[in-house]
Formats: structure tokens, C-alpha cells, sequence
């Protein structure tokens, strides 16, 4: 019952910085859970970082604290991810997930609503 759709990917030379969307849409529960996963060549989808439905707790893998940042506006619940200090390593699909729930989950079986992916290139 929920929609949620990617954008803001794109090609990016190591140490730069990208933004990342995604809108929801559909549902009318408040308690709507929201993480980033992404996908690289040959890999299952990772966990990259999540924000509770209230935005006020946020989880983040180690590999990208504090060089990206999770985000939401409520208002019209849509989710960011602001990367910076981008590298190669960071080069993956990035896709968007969402469950209504007031808790938050880091497992990729624990969503049940997902967008379709956005690539995300690093070049060095």
C-alpha cells in the first residue's frame, strides 16, 4: 500500500558528494519506517542506513558514518541520504525501502515496500 520511488543518482568523481530522494506515496499510517539499501555488481543488497518514523533515531553502517547523513521531511514523507566524501566503493544501485511499523529494521527482509533503484557511480 505504500509507493516509494528513487531519484538523485548519477556519476560522481571520488570525494564529491550526491543527494539522494525518495518519495512516498499511498498509506495513511504516520509510523512508516525508511532505510537505504544498495547493490553492488555481483553482490546481495546492503544495508546502508535507516530513520525511524519519526525521524528522531537514525542507524547507519559503519563503512558510511559520518560521511552520509539520513534524512526525512514527514510532511510529505520523503527520505534523503546526503553523501559526501564519496568513493569508488560506493558505487551501487541504491534502493529505497519502507514499512509501516514504529520500529526500525536493518535487515533486508524486514521491509515489504521497495523502490526500484537509482545507480550511484564513483569514478576515481
Amino acid at each position: 500500500q505504500v509507493t516509494v520511488v528513487e531519484s538523485g543518482g548519477g556519476l560522481v568523481q571520488a570525494g564529491g558528494s550526491l543527494r539522494l530522494s525518495c518519495a512516498a506515496s499511498g498509506g495513511t499510517s504516520g509510523n512508516i519506517a525508511m532505510a537505504w539499501f544498495r547493490r553492488a555488481s555481483g553482490q546481495y543488497r546492503d544495508f546502508v542506513a535507516a530513520i525511524s518514523w519519526d525521524g528522531r533515531k537514525t542507524y547507519y553502517q559503519p563503512s558510511v558514518k559520518g560521511r552520509f547523513t539520513i534524512s526525512r521531511d514527514n510532511a510529505n514523507n520523503t527520505m534523503y541520504l546526503e553523501m559526501n566524501s564519496l568513493k569508488p566503493d560506493d558505487t551501487a544501485v541504491y534502493y529505497c525501502a519502507a514499512k509501516i511499523n514504529y520500529a526500525t529494521g536493518t535487515s533486508e527482509t524486514w521491509y515489504d515496500h521497495w523502490g526500484q533503484g537509482t545507480q550511484v557511480t564513483v569514478s576515481s
